[in-house]
């Protein structure tokens, strides 16, 4: 049965990091989503991760740190990973490093790279604290939601995708940033970004005083990458501004009923309209929580108004594109 929602406490934190070093899964907050955690060094630990999302075995997870004393542990650090990590840790930046062999091989989808970050939410931080004392290296932690769906970014969330399955789950809030980490290679050649996020590419790039390049095909495999991701169960259109009525005339003719997010309210009816803030970080803090809500309108279809194309808005279209791929198909 599901162990619910649990508030944050001292105490819970320490029944948190008891259930990690047991070798069970604990739902909790991050900056960016919540995540569901389990001992990044035990393989039977981290296959429950995968069992209870019916997430694929060579999709990796990203392992949370506290700092770069525990990321060494894990990977081969870097001149680039060290000024990264100086700047930004702890927060939304996942670097992609070569792993040292005693990485657990399931945490790295058997890639010989490892995905590596130190979240900044205090919850985590107290968390990942708490499981150190006790002898822990590392959480292992994708999205707390079975795979492909959209990412929760509340306690609630968690327990309405998990259910019964649901583990522990640390209550800390909504999350702040709203949006998965960035994540940036360093383990070949030249910096690439893999995943954009929840920082900005011209501050990563500011910082290294080079620009990133854009992943090949022998790119590692990282979280969040595929082309269907984010997804609701309800179909989903990406669909210009100027587009939408005509759109939304077309389905209702159909005896569709339909559910909008736009900027501006629609001429013709619809069955839900939500407004969309033209603030892109504002717009990504919400935008989970409203996929979430649209998906249970009951609506047969949702019409999202395209975000505009700037380097700002990268992480939120990335997020709305591979939503609008996956939606309204059954979970991989």
């Amino acid at each position: 049965m599901s162990a619910g929602i649990t508030p944050a406490s001292p105490q819970a934190i320490e029944r948190a990091a008891d259930e990690l070093i047991q070798g069970n899964l604990v739902a909790f907050p991050t900056e960016t989503v919540y995540g569901l955690g389990a001992d990044a060094a035990d393989p039977l630990a981290v296959a429950r991760i995968y069992r209870l999302k019916g997430r694929p075995a060579d999709h990796p997870l990203i392992v949370h740190v506290l700092d770069t004393d525990g990321a060494r542990d894990w990977a081969h650090w870097s001149d680039q990973a060290e000024v990264l990590a100086k700047t930004f840790w702890p927060g939304p930046l996942t670097l992609i490093l070569k792993r040292r062999e005693q990485a657990c091989d399931a945490a790295c989808g058997g890639q010989p790279t490892i995905g590596l970050r130190a979240p900044a939410h205090p919850l985590s931080i107290a968390l990942l604290r708490a499981f150190h004392q006790r002898g822990g290296r590392g959480v292992a932690a994708p999205s707390a939601n079975r795979f492909g769906r959209v990412s929760p970014t509340c306690a609630q969330h968690v327990l309405d995708d998990l259910g019964d399955d649901a583990p522990m789950i640390l209550d800390g809030g909504a999350c702040e940033v709203g949006l998965e980490s960035t994540i940036v290679d360093l383990s070949r050649g030249g910096p690439a970004l893999l995943r954009p996020g929840g920082l900005s590419q011209a501050d990563i790039e500011d910082v290294l005083g080079q620009a990133l390049v854009q992943p090949d095909r022998a790119a590692p495999r990282v979280s969040g990458s595929l082309a269907a991701h984010y997804a609701p169960r309800t179909p989903l259109e990406l669909v210009r501004g100027e587009a939408i009525d005509a759109r939304l005339s077309a389905l209702s003719a159909r005896g569709m009923k339909v559910a909008v997010w736009s900027r501006r309210r629609p001429e013709s009816s619809c069955a839900l309209w939500r407004a969309a803030c033209a603030d892109p970080v504002e717009f990504g803090h919400s935008l989970y929580a409203r996929l979430r809500e649209l998906d249970r309108s009951a609506a047969d279809c949702l019409l999202i108004e395209t975000v505009p194309d700037e380097p700002d808005w990268r992480a939120v279209a990335d997020r709305l594109g591979r939503a609008a791929v996956g939606a309204g198909r059954p979970p991989s």
